[in-house]
């Protein structure tokens, strides 16, 4: 089973030529398979559309298109759509010109708003539609959304009705999911073939609401062939991707982790990333820490065992790296950096962690912090890291600008994975891993809730647990975040807010549990 593949623009642009050149389904098909999808789903959603009023707004390309089989499936079925059509009907070419001629010969309401005063004309009233439909622009639009159609936008936005976008919200960058100019906000999506990354990418998922896949026929050998390298995790590939427990285990089968973190003022970062680990199924979960705050973690989290490092006091540093280096011995994987501080001792500590070590490590936090001062060590690590910046890290660790790097999330994920031969998870809404091969996935898991104090370090808990586990640095970043994610949001079904990051440590064995007997599957191939 592999990840749910997220086209960008350009492959989806590929999967519709080659299903029309190669294997040689019309395109006119395809649009209708569209636009009577969506109708369908229009159906579903909003009821039965006999006697009721639908404006469509359609655009000038394929998008507008499959509105115009909108409208036809809609009078066919006893409704009452009326099409505001932004662009010239003689420059219409196509499949789309077809339909168009299509709709010209039935009693369907046409009007052709070619400025934006048209606009405003050519929709009112809209507060008596049953439901709008914005067929405006799909996902190859790549320039900011203005004149006409920002008015329409700006109408569909006002009306107060349910919309309905087609393919994607109009306005929306179908790759990034960032808003060019203005956007529909859309109540529900249908989109055709596959989801795309703008769907889940936010502000986009702000804008898409409810999404609706429809297929419109595009072969699915057709869709393995692209190898289309981003994707959305979903709860099947996840559970078939999580190690399997074997009847005679036992913990030290089960792998044992090691974590450096936590400092004076700063305990509890060391206690959620050995809770996280603990809960995911860690077999062994050491703390490594200096030696005068052992009093506080031996107490604190009976199940965690505690290495006092007697070379430091108060914080981990390079005072300690043998002792520390000794501890690393015989751990199949690490978590280095939360609540370590970011003091030259720690830092020099840090980066010859990071260099050195050979056994899988989780980088985080402060550790984030100290390797983006001296990006040197980047490239430099002996074993597998991974690393879990929140986009201010990410930013430290790059020099991008925060909004830069929000901006496109995928593209900066990928390119630090590839240019640093790590697996790189940005964290926050819609979190995107990235893998040294060029692949990317978004969790589509997770919720406001998450805004608090200590969930990134459960995450690295998580995250550590399944490599000492045995999973591969991408399979652990990816079921730890979307893991993570699920556990909060099945606490946000209690409470939206207020839910503490042990808790969703704590809600860990729960959602593997649900998971697990939802896809009682064999593991899938890496």
């Amino acid at each position: 089973m592999t990840i749910t593949p997220l086209p960008t623009a350009r492959e989806m642009r590929t999967l519709d030529a080659r299903t029309i050149e190669e294997i040689g389904v019309p395109g006119i098909a395809l649009m209708e398979n569209a636009g009577n999808g969506a109708a369908r789903a229009l159906r579903q959603t909003y009821g039965p559309m006999r006697g009721r009023r639908v404006v469509i707004f359609c655009g000038p390309g394929n998008n507008g298109g499959d509105g115009l089989v909108i409208a036809r499936h809609l009078h066919q079925e006893g409704g009452r759509p009326e099409v505001v059509l932004l662009a010239d009907p003689d420059r219409f070419s196509g499949d789309a010109a077809t339909n168009l001629a299509v709709v010209r010969r039935l009693p369907i309401p046409l009007h052709v708003a070619l400025d934006e005063e048209a606009v405003s004309r050519a929709a009112a009233p809209l507060n008596t539609a049953h439901c709008l439909v914005d067929a405006l622009f799909g996902t190859g639009l790549a320039r900011p959304v203005t004149g006409r159609f920002a008015a329409a936008v700006e109408v569909i936005n006002r009306a107060g009705r349910p919309v309905l976008a087609v393919d994607i919200a109009s306005g929306l960058d179908s790759d990034t999911g960032q808003i060019l100019g203005t956007a529909v906000r859309a109540d529900l999506t249908v989109t055709f073939g596959l989801a795309k990354p703008g769907h889940w990418l936010y502000p986009g998922r702000e804008h898409t609401g409810r999404l609706k896949v429809v297929d419109i026929g595009i072969p699915p050998e057709v869709v393995a062939d692209a190898h289309i390298v981003a994707g959305l995790l979903t709860r099947a590939w996840t559970a078939n991707a999580l190690p399997l427990r074997p009847p005679a285990a036992h913990k030290g089968t089960c792998g044992h982790m090691l974590v450096l973190a936590g400092s004076t003022g700063k305990t509890g970062a060391a206690l959620l990333t050995a809770r996280g680990g603990l809960r995911i199924g860690s077999g062994l979960v050491s703390l490594c820490v200096p030696a005068d705050l052992d009093p506080i973690f031996e107490t604190a989290l009976a199940e965690a065992m505690t290495i006092a490092v007697h070379a430091c006091r108060g914080n981990l540093d390079q005072s300690g790296l043998e002792e520390i280096q000794a501890a690393l011995a015989g751990k199949r994987a690490a978590v280095l950096g939360p609540g370590i501080g970011t003091a030259p001792p720690t830092a020099s500590l840090a980066q010859r962690l990071y260099a050195d070590a050979d056994i899988p490590l989780v980088v985080d936090a402060d550790a984030c912090t100290i390797l983006g001062r001296e990006p040197k060590y980047l490239g430099q690590a002996k074993g597998p890291r991974i690393l879990t910046p929140h986009p201010g890290e990410m930013s430290r660790l790059t020099g991008l600008g925060t909004k830069e790097i929000q901006a496109d999330r995928l593209t900066v994920a990928r390119d630090f994975a590839q240019r640093y031969g790590v697996v790189l998870l940005l964290k926050g809404a819609s979190t995107v891993i990235a893998a040294p091969d060029g692949r990317v996935a978004i969790n589509p898991t997770g919720n406001p809730g998450m805004a608090a104090g200590g969930m990134g370090d459960v995450l690295s808990g998580v995250i550590g647990g399944l490599l000492a586990q045995g999973l591969s640095p991408w399979r652990a970043a990816c079921c730890g975040a979307f893991l993570h994610g699920l556990a909060a949001d099945s606490l946000a079904r209690e409470r939206p807010q207020g839910y503490l990051a042990s808790e969703v440590a704590d809600r860990l064995p729960q959602v593997v549990r649900e998971l697990r007997a939802e896809h009682p599957t064999a593991p899938t191939a890496e």
